[in-house]
């Protein structure tokens, strides 16, 4: 979605009036990732390790863009197994590959398939030249290869090679031919042979039917799709101004252990007496404050905004968001949260954080109220997978269908390059400061993922924009059409937080939730 641009070397202003600044170092999104273990049991191990090489920078976003995560490295392997005629027994097995020639042209085939597929994608994906395995040897170069997936075409070949690549410590996907031909062996076996072992039980440790692909590469991208996002959302530098509060206070069961454990987040705090400090010094540097008024100007002057609070809350909002953006280039962060936002944190910034946090979703981070680590990790997962800003809102009772979301903290670039018309008004319980309430596309498709309190589910269903109300709650709302069976979202709902974006990603998610052992309960899933 994201292209590419040469760095300036100075901020330069995105459609939505944030601060887009090329000159910082803006670091890549993962750490080294070691065994990560919760309440005693292995988490994320083997895929995790695969995953944690230290990623490089960001790109900078194109213009009305998002900034582009880290590629996802991709090795194709082409395992065969060729025959020789022998008399008087069965001598070949299934398959279409019958010669060398044919395993080369084949491997040619999946190359430029891949390279087709490369210009599809919407994110970022580096495909390395086809392995082509045919020995005992071959695999184990195959398997020790650096990449973060391995993209398995199972034409041939003996059961141990497909359960060395399984083993490899990465995400694997198996594809096999059956109407795109020629026909793969393991088009007729893999769920009986590699999958249950030749048994009745699912049986392979590292793999499942989730990651076999028949003929469709369109099911490749999805699934790329979504470990894509995992990717670049384990290792998050997240800076908590503030400390950590809501339901991730330190020294709790969940919250901060979860998010360093199970998503190997990287955790800084700042005090707030550190950002006011900053922000008296940039309140008395006349520079700054000129720029801030004249990126307020341009934010206003755009035709689908309108102003319903006092100018100079936004003024105080851009201001504040150039200091934070310091400070998060000065830890490498990517994700901000801010404790205690509906108080003390007010007087420090003259204005709620609300239209702040708003700028920094609209620029390809990650901002969320309350320092939460109950919603933080499912927002810069969605954020990831969907290439677009993720929403976190409070959810309200399901009935007869419907639900309603609200927040005073949303972004405006909701597909991930336009802006939706906004009104910049206060923030709703303190009627103070600059907040956004949005005008949400009527019609849209929306993804809405809630976790539950103790970290160990997510919840998920796919929405309808029905309207954009204006009710006595947050500012930007959503009454949106569950599909589904809204009843059993309202007997299983658990949490408080609902996470959202535009589109439909719920199989996304729950294919990376797999890989991170936490149980996903999709409520749009047909039977």
């Amino acid at each position: 979605m994201a292209g590419h641009e040469q760095q300036s070397g100075h901020p330069s202003q995105c459609c939505c009036g944030g601060i887009h600044d090329e000159g910082l170092n803006r670091r890549g999104f993962l750490g080294t990732l070691g065994t990560a273990a919760l309440g005693g049991s292995t988490v994320f191990s083997a895929v995790g390790a695969a995953m944690a090489a230290q990623a490089p920078a960001l790109q900078p976003a194109s213009p009305g863009g998002l900034t582009a995560g880290v590629p996802l490295k991709v090795q194709p392997v082409l395992t065969f197994g060729l025959h020789q005629r022998r008399p008087y027994t069965s001598w070949r097995s299934y398959g279409g590959l019958k010669t060398r020639q044919d395993v080369d042209q084949e491997a040619q085939r999946i190359q430029q398939e891949l390279k087709e597929l490369s210009a599809k994608a919407e994110f970022a994906l580096e495909v390395q030249p086809v392995a082509v395995v045919g020995t005992d040897a071959e695999a184990a170069a195959a398997k020790a290869v650096a990449a973060d997936v391995l993209l398995v075409y199972a034409s041939g070949g003996p059961q141990h090679w497909l359960e060395q690549l399984a083993a490899a410590g990465k995400p694997a996907v198996m594809f096999l031919r059956h109407r795109s031909g020629p026909v793969y062996l393991w088009y007729e076996i893999a769920h009986f042979r590699f999958l249950r072992k030749s048994g009745d039980q699912s049986a392979e440790q590292h793999m499942d039917y989730d990651d076999v692909v028949v003929d469709d590469y369109g099911d490749i991208l999805w699934r790329l799709r979504a470990l894509y996002g995992l990717r670049n959302t384990m290792g998050t530098k997240v800076l908590a101004i503030g400390g950590l509060a809501a339901y991730s206070a330190e020294g709790t069961k969940f919250g901060p252990d979860y998010a360093r454990n199970v998503w190997n987040f990287d955790i800084k705090t700042a005090t707030h007496e550190d950002l006011k400090q900053r922000l008296d010094k940039a309140r008395k540097d006349a520079r700054a404050v000129q720029e801030a008024q004249r990126r307020a100007e341009e934010l206003l002057s755009q035709p689908n905004v309108k102003l319903q609070t006092d100018k100079q809350f936004v003024v105080n909002s851009f201001l504040a968001l150039a200091v934070i953006k310091q400070m998060m280039a000065e830890v490498g962060a990517t994700n901000l949260g801010v404790a205690h936002c509906m108080g003390g944190l007010m007087q420090i910034l003259q204005t709620p954080p609300c239209l702040i946090l708003a700028m920094l979703n609209d620029e390809g981070d990650t901002a969320f109220c309350h320092a939460d680590f109950t919603h933080t990790p499912p927002g810069v997962l969605l954020r990831h997978i969907s290439g677009r800003p993720s929403l976190v809102t409070n959810s309200h009772f399901p009935h007869h269908g419907m639900l309603t979301l609200a927040h005073c903290a949303a972004p405006r670039r909701m597909n991930g390059r336009d802006c939706e018309p906004t009104t910049i008004m206060t923030h709703f319980e303190s009627d103070y400061g600059a907040a956004t309430k949005i005008e949400y596309t009527k019609g849209q498709v929306i993804t809405n993922i809630v976790p539950n309190l103790r970290c160990t589910k997510w919840l998920g269903f796919r929405g309808e924009v029905l309207a954009s109300p204006s009710y006595d709650m947050c500012r930007s709302q959503i009454d949106l059409r569950i599909e589904g069976d809204w009843r059993r979202l309202l007997r299983n709902l658990q949490g408080f937080h609902t996470i959202t974006c535009y589109g439909d990603y719920l199989r996304e998610v729950g294919y990376a939730l797999k890989k991170v052992k936490i149980e996903w309960e999709n409520v749009s899933e047909l039977a």
